[in-house]
């Protein structure tokens, strides 16, 4: 069975990731990128579907992680009867190739380790053909299914029952590098990795990054590891940024609401971007508005709300039998059916985003003004028709109320970049549509007796993403919507302390079944708090959200404060980017607000 969802670590090289358990297994890692199948596919099932086991053979062993420094070098210290090891996880960083290093190192008395390898590429459809080609001084083996082949190089393996075994005893001052190595089948082995120069360069690349970031404050530790999270998340080559490292972890335990998120949302992505803009990563947001221009390319009217990582339009969903799922948690899905979906806000985060960038210093070009300007288009064309909302529902489509305001906030970013910036543009169209949505929510999306806003026109329930609506400026933090709408919200999304995204049981998302509570919603909150005078309320729930993190940092989607667990996939960028928000409230950092008052 699966390890719990918290119990995962993630190790990357910004073009994919490995999670590895707290109990030394790495079960789930696709090659070559985020969304690739996968070779090791146990957390969807369990090590019949691919698993790399590493751990001491004493069963008392007692392990404690971290990372090492600001990095995504993970440190599994395991305490045995006979003595203590380490286990250094990394992925390379640079020099092109896709490798994972288990590096163990004797640190006291001596350590047996035993390893298991189970290899199941393409979602565990394919057993592949296995073969030693190392010798006694350099032990190998290769494993090849149809285009991928990975060769596993460090210790003796020996066959066991469709697995490989091998077995080592470290003592102190040891040390001994285990690596998988993927390439394509129908090219040369790279051959063996220099694991001290690739380590060396791997903790240098890391910490070089972080070391651009100026952050102070008590959440420190929890910023730097979310942005090291996101930095994670972004790919090195494209420049796409996916929603998750996983796809169909439960959003409900058991459930069906089990999605793929190793893709790139354009609102998550744009989100995302702001928060690396507000930390000084301005040369993230130059890349990432060079992938949206080649993503959208040509006719803004066929833009879809999400792209696979180098802007591939064919994400269509579909489900696999191969892959039980995490826990029984079934169906297992592959694509995201959301691609087909009108979403209303998505333009509106966009060009929030990039109105960021300008001020930061991103300066503008002929394309990606004309983008802009496209985009806007765009928005006028559709600013009269329902949609799907920022959490995608499959049910009815309908005029859902932060969608409406990030229409409001596109034509209001369009605005600025020609009063500001000296943009072309019909300024008085857009003032006259940015005013006619406006007058709209007022009447339409705001409860008569209530005074709060609602989910959507005609409704009386609220939405935790109406949080957002005074971060880009549609109103601010203490208008006396905002806050009946927050004491809303603390009186129907908030049962056991963190906030839900809606009422699920009103059947509005067309989805049988619940969920946990969202983080990303809860940290929305505690900005809400901050930016009017909460502090208190602030704080406590800040540190009742950061809880929701595992030990080494990592949030998932979802979290369920009754048992402690997470749930949803994992790491998830909009979480942490999230996170990353809420601090900078809590510090005084202006954040959105430095670009959302007209």
């Amino acid at each position: 069975m699966s390890a719990a969802i918290e119990d995962y670590a993630i190790i990357s090289d910004c073009r994919t990731a490995a999670l590895v358990s707290r109990g030394g297994g790495i079960d789930w890692f696709c090659a070559p990128r985020y969304d690739s199948a996968s070779l090791f596919g146990a957390l969807l099932g369990t090590e019949e579907h691919g698993c790399w086991r590493l751990a001491p053979t004493d069963p008392g062993a007692v392990p404690t992680r971290r990372y090492d420094g600001d990095t995504m070098i993970l440190v599994t210290r395991w305490e045995a009867a006979d003595g203590v090891a380490e286990v250094h996880e990394f992925m390379p960083t640079s020099g092109g190739r896709v490798d994972i290093v288990r590096r163990i190192v004797g640190v006291s008395g001596a350590v047996e380790f035993e390893t298991e390898l189970r290899m199941r590429f393409d979602y565990a459809r394919a057993m592949p053909w296995v073969h030693q080609i190392g010798d006694d001084d350099a032990p190998a083996l290769e494993a090849t299914a149809g285009p991928d082949t990975l060769v596993v190089r460090g210790i003796p393996l020996h066959p066991v029952d469709h697995a490989h075994r091998g077995a080592v005893v470290v003592s102190v001052g040891d040390t001994v590098d285990l690596v998988a190595s993927w390439f394509h089948s129908y090219r040369a082995d790279p051959g063996a990795l220099d694991v001290d120069t690739a380590l060396a360069a791997t903790r240098d690349w890391w910490t070089r990054w972080v070391s651009r970031l100026d952050q102070t404050g008590p959440h420190r530790d929890e910023v730097v590891r979310s942005l090291l999270v996101l930095r994670a998340l972004t790919h090195e080559d494209t420049g796409g940024i996916v929603a998750a490292a996983t796809t169909s972890l439960p959003e409900e335990f058991g459930g069906e609401r089990n999605w793929d998120y190793r893709y790139v949302w354009l609102r998550d992505a744009a989100l995302t971007l702001e928060a690396l803009v507000d930390h000084g990563f301005l040369d993230v947001a130059e890349r990432w508005r060079t992938w949206l221009l080649r993503a959208i390319a040509g006719d803004p009217r066929q833009m879809q709300i999400m792209y696979g990582l180098a802007g591939e339009r064919d994400l269509t969903e579909r489900e696999l039998s191969s892959l039980p799922g995490y826990r029984g948690a079934s169906p297992v899905r592959v694509g995201n059916g959301a691609v087909d979906q009108y979403q209303g806000d998505v333009i509106g985060e966009v060009l929030v985003a990039l109105e960021a960038a300008r001020i930061a210093g991103l300066a503008e070009d002929d394309f990606s003004w004309a983008l802009q300007r496209s985009l806007l288009d765009r928005v006028e064309h559709d600013v009269a028709r329902p949609d799907n909302g920022i959490w995608e529902v499959r049910g009815q489509q309908r005029m859902f109320t932060q969608s409406r305001a990030m229409m409001w906030a596109a034509f209001d970013r369009g605005i600025r970049a020609a009063q500001r910036w000296g943009m072309d543009g019909p300024v008085e169209r857009w003032k006259e549509l940015r005013a006619r949505i406006a007058t709209e929510i007022h009447a339409q999306g705001v409860d008569p007796v209530g005074g709060y806003f609602t989910q959507y026109y005609g409704s009386r329930e609220v939405d935790a993403s109406l949080l957002l609506l005074p971060q880009v400026g549609f109103c601010a933090p203490d208008d006396p919507r905002m806050l009946a709408t927050v004491a809303e919200i603390e009186r129907t999304l908030m049962p056991l302390g963190l906030v839900e995204r809606y009422r699920a049981s009103t059947g509005v998302d067309g989805v049988a079944g619940g969920e946990n509570a969202f983080i990303a919603c809860t940290f929305w909150l505690v900005e809400q708090y901050a930016r009017t005078g909460r502090r208190s309320e602030a704080e406590a729930l800040m540190d009742r959200a950061c809880g929701a993190a595992n030990d080494v940092g990592l949030i998932a989607e979802e979290y369920d404060p009754a048992t402690g667990h997470q749930a949803g996939n994992t790491p998830q960028a909009l979480s942490h980017l999230a996170l990353v928000r809420a601090a900078d409230a809590l510090a005084g950092h202006p954040g959105r607000a430095a670009h959302r008052l007209r």
